[in-house]
């Protein structure tokens, strides 16, 4: 019976997970949510990425508005933070 327990609580850990990463996007609509997903990818992948609001639209081919959007909401999340020169770059804790 405690296998049952641990499977669950590890299936319920995981699923918490999932959840906080989703937090995020449940403010942002279907194809906001997969820019955040991609971007994320991008930083993830990319150590160190460190871009002003300009590079990240001509990076990722976006509006203005829609790239600060995103950007602003995996900042909330605390994916990004911003540094004093108003760049975007990954957070220490980012998930």
């Amino acid at each position: 019976m405690m296998l049952c327990t641990r499977g669950l609580a590890k299936d319920r850990a995981m699923m918490t997970s999932v959840n906080d990463s989703a937090r995020g996007a449940q403010s942002l609509g279907e194809a906001e949510a997969e820019l955040a997903s991609r971007i994320r990818g991008e930083y993830r992948e990319m150590p160190g990425l460190r871009l002003s609001p300009e590079q990240a639209t001509r990076l990722w081919s976006l509006d203005r508005g829609t790239c600060a959007l995103v950007l602003n909401q995996l900042v909330e999340t605390g994916f990004l933070r911003r540094d004093r020169d108003g760049r975007y770059e990954r957070t220490h804790g980012g998930y």
